[in-house]
């Protein structure tokens, strides 16, 4: 569904990634972990066009996105939920999420998206009418993730949704994101909680100063005896 071959990258004269290469596949939940700073946003912002391509190809569907602006992107059903939410503050639950529906195909099935994020999230249901900037750091998480699915992704991108929460939120948050693979939406993950994020993986790969240094599926990742002693301190 995915594919990343060779992706450098650089901001100016600092280069952050080197020689990247990830594959996603329909219906999997692929985790890109490692430390902050290790070049894992850059590469979402490469697949959605948010960054200016380095050197390399990521193709989606077959479709290659070098040339393409993020708008665009966005309309072949790839959708990234950002780090730190980015949520509108002064704008309802609703609002937000009608602003997830900006592409054609997205605003004809506005209603049904709508019915379906708030069966999956019911709090935000209760909070329909209530001001974004309001609400608590997980709910907000889980608005941005919803607005997400608003615009009816095939592949979602998901930039650190556990960043800043309690563990009990944190536990929450990826028990939904379990149930919006379970519904049928291929996943990409990049986390620094590596063991969460490996837990629910299909397949994942470990990110170290801008290389993949190790990767394969999650479960085998989590009993890596690199993993243990670089990650988890165990």
């Amino acid at each position: 569904m995915l594919k990343i071959e060779n992706l450098n990258f650089s901001y100016d004269d600092l280069k952050v990634l080197w020689d990247v290469n990830i594959e996603v596949q329909e219906g999997e939940i692929v985790t890109v972990v490692g430390a902050n700073g290790a070049g894992k946003s850059t590469i979402l912002n490469n697949i959605s066009r948010l960054e200016k391509p380095g050197t390399g190809s990521i193709t989606f569907n077959g479709v290659n996105l070098s040339k393409l602006e993020a708008h665009e992107v966005v309309e072949l059903g790839l959708v990234q939920v950002p780090e730190g939410r980015k949520i509108f503050p002064q704008m309802t639950v609703t609002e937000n999420l009608r602003m997830g529906s900006f592409t054609r195909k997205a605003r004809l099935k506005r209603e049904a998206n709508m019915d379906r994020v708030f069966a999956l999230l019911p709090r935000l249901k209760e909070r329909e009418k209530q001001f974004g900037g309001t609400m608590s750091g997980g709910e907000q998480q889980m608005l941005a993730i919803a607005r997400g699915l608003m615009a009816d992704p095939k592949l979602l991108l998901l930039d650190e949704p556990s960043l800043g929460l309690s563990p009990l939120l944190v536990k929450s948050i990826f028990n939904i994101i379990t149930e919006i693979s379970r519904q049928g939406v291929t996943i990409m993950l990049v986390e620094q909680n590596v063991f969460q994020s490996l837990r629910i993986a299909t397949r994942g790969y470990v990110l170290e100063t801008g290389r993949v240094v190790l990767k394969d599926k999650g479960e085998a990742l989590l009993n890596n005896e690199h993993i243990k002693k670089a990650y988890l301190g165990i």
